[in-house]
């Protein structure tokens, strides 16, 4: 499914498939703490576990040595105490921050903090933390980019405390709704995919998506 908007000038897809295997380049969600290490930490089916294993072939340091590098300009928004006992990494980053990283020539990876993570690892999200996330990401995208066609996930599928107000349908509405008002201000990108699991498309509603999509255009 596609959408042409000529005010701006942009697309937007919605595509089933792999993300990883989209062109352009990629939106990996995290959450706070930019926490790596699978599967104890991070779910290991999710897209950011398939950062460390597809793009980084399981080198956990080097994926760490890039982001510690793209943080290195934010300020913490807080640390984990030793009485915490907060297995993985200590220090978070005000949710919305985004870091682009780039393991190849071929692409970047706008790594952003959808969610937060508390000391349990146990994660938390909410519609607000996700819209403020997405108008950081559109300015990176925007910045660094190049107009090239970037990808996303339906956000929500792997996230706990997010899918159950946030489902699919629901979410990739969100998502093109934020991509078209950034573009709207100043172009973002060629075209936006939003890519959504084999599993979940059965659930959608594509009509309604494409009449969505339509109303999108300016009046």
């Amino acid at each position: 499914m596609r959408q042409q908007y000529k005010s701006p000038n942009t697309e937007i897809h919605i595509v089933e498939g792999d993300l990883f295997e989209q062109e352009g380049n990629i939106v990996i969600g995290m959450t706070d703490t930019f926490d790596t290490e699978i599967p104890h930490i991070i779910d290991e089916k999710g897209v950011q576990a398939q950062l460390l294993t597809r793009v980084y072939r399981n080198d956990i340091r080097a994926l760490d040595r890039a982001l510690e590098q793209g943080l290195a300009p934010y300020n913490e928004s807080h640390r984990f105490t030793p009485q915490d006992a907060k297995p993985g990494k200590q220090v978070a980053y005000p949710v919305g921050t985004v870091v682009a990283i780039s393991p190849s020539i071929r692409r970047l990876y706008f790594c952003v903090a959808y969610t937060e993570m508390n000391k349990r690892n146990e994660v938390r999200g909410s519609v607000d933390r996700v819209w403020r996330s997405l108008n950081n990401l559109w300015d990176e995208v925007r910045a660094k980019g190049n107009g090239d066609p970037i990808s996303v996930a339906v956000i929500g599928g792997g996230q706990a405390r997010i899918s159950q107000y946030f489902p699919a349908q629901d979410s990739i509405r969100f998502i093109a709704l934020s991509y078209i008002f950034a573009s709207r201000k100043e172009k973002v990108a060629d075209r936006l995919n939003i890519v959504v699991r084999s599993s979940d498309v059965d659930n959608l509603d594509m009509l309604e998506l494409q009449a969505f999509l339509r109303s999108l255009k300016p009046s």
